[in-house]
């Protein structure tokens, strides 16, 4: 792993300059003893085998330690904002930017503990990192469906790629009572990859199919609730404002509508 990771910002196309940025980074907060695990392209190279150019690198952290981040990164020469409260902090040099993500843009998929247990070993630019676990990879990126992104193929290309060895068992509990979501993409996998279909495990897609028979055997909610702008912040407005539909208070843990951030220019 260790050759071929030295070499992600060849297979990814990353500028020199942006090399130079990028490991001022990585430098500053290893230096600084700030933990951090990096994600997004570098982190689906890694993981999957997918290489495309990319003008940014993300780097996940906790909530609390968000703060920290950012202070290192600005005596480090970077300018740092906190661009959602949910989920997203950025550090600019000149043009170039890191997003600092700790959460996902519906403030599910918080970064905790087990992220950084379960991390995975590497390096970048010749500095000693750690990656984002597939497991909680497919949770964050499950979630994202807005009309101008979809990482629906990301999360199958992780499933092809680590299904084999992927903890079922934590992946099930990360999606708690948001199941739907994981069993959504797990049917498009089987449809994506035939061939491919033994990589999710039986008890997985049976466990999930019993889920969903017990849904159709019992009577639907009474309350007009509308979960889509979990998935999509844009795409659902119509739902909320014209056609009477709310979101619950616990699917969201008390996410504040509205705090999706974009991420274009990546």
């Amino acid at each position: 792993m260790g050759r071929q990771t030295d070499r992600l910002h060849d297979r990814l196309a990353i500028a020199p300059n942006n090399v130079a940025v990028y490991a001022r980074a990585l430098h500053a907060l290893t230096e600084g003893g700030v933990p951090f695990l990096v994600g997004g392209a570098w982190g689906m190279a890694e993981l999957a085998g997918v290489w495309r150019h990319t003008k940014d690198l993300d780097l996940f952290v906790r909530p609390e330690q968000v703060e920290h981040v950012l202070g290192t990164l600005a005596e480090a020469g970077f300018r740092t904002e906190v661009l959602s409260p949910v989920w997203l902090g950025k550090a600019w040099y000149d043009d170039l930017f890191i997003d600092i993500i700790f959460s996902s843009g519906n403030g599910i998929a918080t970064v905790d503990d087990r992220w950084f247990h379960y991390a995975l070993p590497g390096t970048v630019l010749e500095v000693p990192v750690h990656f984002c676990p597939a497991e909680e990879t497919i949770w964050s990126k499950a979630w994202i469906m807005e009309r101008e992104r979809f990482d629906g193929a990301d999360v199958a290309h992780l499933l092809r790629a680590t299904g084999p060895r992927m903890d079922w068992h934590r992946l099930l509990e990360r999606f708690a009572e948001h199941w739907r979501v994981l069993y959504g993409h797990l049917v498009l996998f089987g449809y994506i990859y035939p061939s491919e279909r033994r990589r999710i495990p039986a008890w997985v897609m049976l466990e999930l199919t019993q889920r969903l028979q017990r849904e159709l055997g019992a009577e639907p909610p009474l309350d007009r609730h509308c979960l889509g702008p979990l998935l999509s912040n844009q795409q659902y407005k119509p739902d909320l404002e014209r056609w009477g539909y709310t979101v619950p208070d616990e699917a969201s843990e008390g996410t504040p509508r509205g705090t999706h951030a974009s991420r274009r220019g990546r």
